[in-house]
């Protein structure tokens, strides 16, 4: 695994060091050891897995409050998805940035994103599939998110939305009131 550190802090792309012959290819996806040795976080308590139908669908902006807030882990298995993140913390020189990636079953890349972002997606091709690592266990009343569309973020979807689901059409949209996430 190659670790390579954004322009955001803490936020890693992941370069999978496959094994190929004749047969294909294997990779590691996760080494506690070379983890631990790029300072990343490694004791991840939940795994998830999701497909997503449709192409240009949308999923998220999602985060979890303090304190249950997590760190992912995220690849894409099969299919493309565009991965977005935004910095929420309160003092970070890159707060409400946001950082997006291309990921495939074709490019091996994962990203790591460090607590007090929010994570989001859109499919790129039909049936997408990604596994998520969490180093905190999913907490309904934590759960937060942002608007897809939001003019303070501006995104920039690569495709136009085609299904986002009534709850992530309802996220708030970001205002003067909002302080962002405080890390300790």
């Amino acid at each position: 695994m190659v670790f390579r550190e954004t322009n955001i802090s803490g936020l890693y792309l992941i370069d999978l060091t496959p094994f190929e012959d004749l047969r294909g290819f294997f990779s590691r996806i996760f080494c506690k050891r070379e983890f631990s040795a790029a300072g990343l976080v490694t004791d991840f308590v939940q795994s998830n897995h999701s497909i997503t139908n449709q192409s240009g669908s949308i999923r998220g902006l999602h985060y979890q409050r303090p304190p249950h807030m997590e760190v992912k882990l995220i690849m894409c298995v099969t299919g493309a998805v565009w991965d977005v993140v935004v910095d929420l913390r309160e003092n970070s020189p890159t707060y409400l940035q946001h950082f997006g990636v291309q990921l495939s079953e074709f490019n091996r890349q994962m990203i790591y994103i460090p607590q007090g972002f929010a994570h989001g997606f859109q499919t790129m091709k039909d049936h997408s599939s990604l596994i998520y690592q969490h180093s905190d266990y999913y907490h309904p009343e934590s759960e937060n998110g942002l608007k897809y569309n939001d003019p303070a973020l501006s995104i920039q979807w690569p495709m136009e939305v085609t299904n986002i689901s009534i709850k992530d059409q309802n996220h708030p949209w970001i205002d003067d009131k909002f302080e962002g996430i405080r890390i300790l």
